[in-house]
């Protein structure tokens, strides 16, 4: 029988958090009592350098429940460094893993679900929402035009779904081989292949704490995903720095023209918005060329992703 691992990235998840492993652990006894994983399957809760009492939750649970264990890290790492921590943490304690965020706004009755596909023979199994009904009209349209864009530029990912998602084994362990630092894992996995399904379901409101993903560190991932997948961004500028040489020829030839049959050139306006127009253009282009060279710089540094403080699951072994 196949050992299943839940990995539970945390941040600040005081409020949700018992509520949140009740429920899943209801999920993975259900699982266990009808045979579809072993009795041997966990909870890993990774607590991502949490300031509240996240790991404090963490510890005492595991003490209760032996099919709860978590990790700690030294500090906080982000978001996909929590998903990659624990997936690395808990490979040697599973065969098949699902991946969700402790506040449970996916739906946890899609995890038996995602085991009956892996039993039916895929490596992956993919959570998306069936619709955006919770979402603003704005993060509708943004996560339209993201998607839209990601595949424009030739990223492979599966629309509406985000790290809700289950693994087999040998495809966690192709994803751990991926080195880089800038982690965008909806990318990645499509990457890797093995055979996969999607297993949609409706998102739901929060209930307890806040959202960890505004709109500025939504964007930044959205940015990391284009800059770690694509150089779009850099034909962009290219494109832009051609049609721009393109208008300054045009506006020399108009130039020359009105030299040559005596009118006055005024010239002082449309030389400031040139100056300005040229500048901006510059200033972006090595804004972007720099983003580039800065992720280079970060990668061949090489320094780790995560930094594991605490092990409860090495405990668990003992």
């Amino acid at each position: 029988m196949d050992k299943l691992v839940i990995v539970v990235p945390a941040y600040n998840e005081e409020e949700s958090l018992p509520k949140s492993l009740r429920i899943l652990d209801n999920v993975l006894q259900e699982l266990i009592h009808k045979n579809q994983v072993s009795v041997d399957s966990k909870i890993v809760v990774v607590n991502d350098g949490s300031r509240d009492l996240t790991w404090k939750i963490i510890e005492d649970n595991a003490k209760e429940n032996s099919h709860i264990s978590g990790i700690n890290f030294s500090r906080n790492f982000g978001h996909q460094n929590a998903v990659i921590g624990g997936l690395t943490a808990a490979r040697k304690y599973g065969d098949v893993f699902v991946t969700i965020d402790a506040d449970l706004q996916d739906d946890v009755n899609a995890i038996p679900k995602m085991i009956e596909a892996y039993h039916q023979g895929y490596d992956v199994v993919y959570g998306a929402r069936s619709a955006r009904k919770t979402d603003t009209k704005f993060k509708r349209w943004t996560a339209e035009a993201f998607y839209a864009l990601m595949n424009k530029i030739g990223v492979e990912m599966i629309p509406d779904a985000a790290d809700f998602r289950l693994t087999s084994g040998r495809v966690v362990d192709e994803l751990l081989s991926y080195k880089e630092r800038n982690l965008f894992l909806r990318g990645i996995v499509p990457k890797i292949g093995f055979p996969s399904t999607v297993v949609y379901y409706e998102r739901k409101e929060r209930e307890l704490g806040e959202s960890k993903y505004p709109l500025k560190k939504m964007l930044g991932l959205a940015w990391d995903g284009i800059t770690s997948f694509s150089i779009a961004p850099m034909h962009f500028v290219l494109a832009l720095g051609l049609l721009t040489t393109l208008i300054s020829f045009v506006m020399l030839v108009y130039t020359a023209i009105q030299y040559f049959i005596g009118h006055a050139i005024q010239g002082w306006s449309s030389i400031m918005v040139s100056i300005w127009f040229l500048g901006g253009i510059q200033l972006i282009g090595l804004s972007i060329i720099g983003e580039y060279l800065g992720k280079v710089f970060n990668e061949t540094k090489g320094r780790p992703r995560f930094i594991i403080q605490d092990n409860l699951l090495s405990d668990d072994a003992k």
